[in-house]
């Protein structure tokens, strides 16, 4: 079988290599195109790398590119397979060395320096082993180049022996490091590629603004035999037309500084230079290193270079270009208990542009927290709900987190063909469209644990190293004044059992003539607030129906107090830093209790477990006023001797 694949490869070489040029580029467009047209995974992780590296040049730059370097790794492989069939004047026609190139050429024959050239994964990168041949008269110097061995043994020994006809060395790299190491020492040249993924192996640096794993050899080899860097690669001029060009990398002779600089050089010259850029192989991944679902929360490496990377390019953090969307739950309170979480997943991946989706009502909110750099509203039901998911797959999420457990949920994840959706499964409700899934453990009672701690294991799953955030959001909290300003939220649109009975929250506003009430909720709750206000005159601010969420939560943080059901707003009031009393009934405290640190006391009525399941009706007045005195020691005062009960 290897003997018929060498003489399939002679056979193709030679075909190639007699083939008039003119169909050569017809086929090379056929096939390009064919590739680019007919392979949509592959054309998707190429658009996707353009547009994360070249944001702001647009989608039909980023189609030309993905075209032309997609013909160009079809003319590339064309070239390979005939040029061991070529003349050394056909060669030469092909190829030639730039002045720079030549300049250095001259340069080292006169003054021999260890010398590592920084490669790159560009077309034509067969041309470069002809070098020898292109430099004559001028001898070669002791040249290697480190290369991955093909796993088939007969077809590598004859690229091998066919790379390796005009001088070039080809060190394998399983067992060349050696050799390496000895051509240095004679002052030799070494080349090896330093734009690919370097795996746990590598450091964290950034490339085209995003986090990726960058190989620290070039620095390593540079700084241990105090070598000159350049780089070394083929820039194309034309059809099976190229330029062997070197250029003079300045660094300060350190690991760390040959590896910062070999990368800025190759952003600058893919920004300044288009032909190149299309020659990169973008379909490869560049970027996977900090994909695995593990660890996709966290940034790791076997070393760290970030901090010095953005130093020397003047940042204060690494550029947000690693795209994390963030589905929000449907529910107010829902979404504000994702805070301390997102909060963690912002600290420990710096690099992550944060979008979150949700309800519309939500946008001017979650601006006011101050975490997404995005927010996409979803839009409204109907015909054109999923075709607006299907559109966004142009944006090219890279993760997708799902704090929803639902099938519509899923599937606008999966219509965005964003390449991993992580997402908690429950034991009978599979989830097909997630790429990955935490499943809850048989032993994790839902029950007797909070909804927080359950998503925080739910991330920890997909690598989040950082503790839940619990620090309430920065506002301009009104100072304590006499009379108090005690906010009520008497309602509960999506679950009347949650409710206070109104002639509770009548008695509580009775039992304290001297403070002023601000009554809040949506104008679902209207008719209720007006009846627990009637008859209080302007002490009582009836504001239920007359404000957004916005200027609700503004509202919110002028109150001293807040007395409220189970609601959204009480969550909202605990994350802007308002002190609370959250009435508990029939609902879980346990799962669903206020999460961030600020003041609140939690009353359930007598003989109710602590899980929940009793009739708020239960739950007296007088408990309610004595919580108010412990968070409020100003209002104790205040309140009447007794009780009169209003209806």
């Amino acid at each position: 079988m290897a003997n018929v694949l060498k003489i399939f490869l002679k056979i193709l070489g030679w075909v190639l290599a007699h083939t008039p040029e003119r169909l050569l580029r017809v086929l090379t467009a056929l096939l390009g195109d064919a590739i680019f047209l007919g392979l949509p995974r592959r054309r998707h992780i190429l658009l996707s790398n353009l547009d994360h590296a070249f944001p702001d040049r647009g989608a039909v730059w980023a189609r030309r590119m993905g075209r032309q370097s997609c013909r160009q790794m079809v003319e590339t492989a064309l070239l390979s397979f005939a040029a061991p069939f070529l003349s050394e004047r056909r060669l030469k026609k092909i190829a030639r060395i730039s002045p720079s190139g030549e300049s250095w050429l001259r340069d080292y024959t006169a003054n021999p320096r260890p010398t590592v050239f920084g490669t790159v994964h560009c077309a034509h990168w067969e041309t470069q082993a002809w070098f020898g041949l292109l430099c004559a008269p001028i001898p070669l110097p002791e040249f290697g180049i480190i290369f991955r061995p093909l796993d088939n043994a007969t077809a590598d020994a004859f690229i091998k022996s066919t790379r390796e006809r005009h001088g070039m060395r080809l060190l394998s790299r399983r067992d060349g490091f050696a050799e390496a190491l000895k051509i240095l020492r004679r002052r030799g040249c070494i080349g090896l590629l330093f734009d690919q993924n370097a795996g746990l192996q590598g450091a964290l640096t950034t490339f085209l603004g995003r986090v990726c794993s960058t190989t620290e050899l070039p620095g390593l080899l540079a700084e241990k035999f105090s070598a000159d860097v350049r780089t070394f690669y083929p820039r194309r001029t034309g059809f099976w037309r190229v330029e062997i060009t070197s250029d003079a990398i300045a660094h300060d002779g350190t690991t760390m500084g040959v590896t910062l600089a070999l990368n800025r050089w190759l952003e600058q010259a893919f920004t300044s230079d288009d032909e190149l850029c299309a020659s990169w192989l973008w379909a490869h991944d560049r970027w996977r290193h900090q994909d695995a679902p593990e660890k996709r929360l966290r940034l790791e490496s076997k070393r760290n270079l970030l901090a010095a990377d953005c130093a020397a390019r003047g940042l204060a953090a690494p550029p947000r270009r690693t795209r994390i969307w963030v589905r929000l739950p449907n529910w107010l309170g829902d979404v504000v208990m994702t805070l301390p979480l997102l909060r963690a997943v912002r600290i420990a991946r710096p690099d992550a542009e944060l979008t979150f989706i949700g309800r519309p009502a939500f946008a001017p909110l979650v601006e006011k927290f101050g975490l997404a750099d995005r927010y996409e509203p979803l839009p409204p039901r109907g015909l054109g709900y999923f075709l607006h998911f299907w559109r966004l797959r142009r944006r090219y999420p890279d993760v997708f987190l799902l704090f929803t457990n639902s099938l519509r949920g899923d599937l606008e994840a999966w219509l965005t063909r964003c390449p991993q959706r992580f997402g908690i499964v429950r034991t009978g409700k599979p989830r097909p469209l997630l790429t990955h899934g935490w499943r809850v453990p048989a032993d994790f009672d839902e029950n007797q644990s909070h909804q927080l701690s359950l998503w925080e294991n739910f991330l920890r799953a997909f690598g989040l190293n950082q503790p839940p955030d619990r620090t309430p959001i920065p506002s301009p909290l009104a100072p304590r004044h006499s009379p108090c300003r005690i906010g009520l939220i008497v309602g509960s649109e999506n679950s009347p059992e949650k409710r206070w009975p109104v002639e509770h929250w009548r008695s509580l506003i009775a039992a304290m003539p001297d403070q002023r009430f601000v009554i809040f909720g949506t104008a679902g709750d209207a008719p209720i607030a007006a009846v627990v206000a009637d008859g209080f005159g302007p002490r009582v601010e009836n504001l239920a129906g007359r404000t957004d969420l916005a200027a609700f939560a503004e509202k919110l943080t002028t109150c001293d107090l807040l007395v409220t059901n189970d609601t959204g707003g009480m969550h909202l009031a605990n994350a802007l830093g308002v002190p609370l009393i959250a009435l508990f009934g029939p609902t879980n405290p346990v799962r669903t209790g206020p999460v961030f640190a600020t003041p609140f006391h939690i009353l359930q009525p007598t003989g109710c477990p602590p899980t929940g399941g009793s009739a708020l009706a239960g739950l007296t007045p007088e408990s309610v006023i004595a919580a108010t005195g412990k968070l409020l020691p100003a209002a104790v005062g205040h309140v009447s001797s007794r009780l009169t009960p209003h209806a």
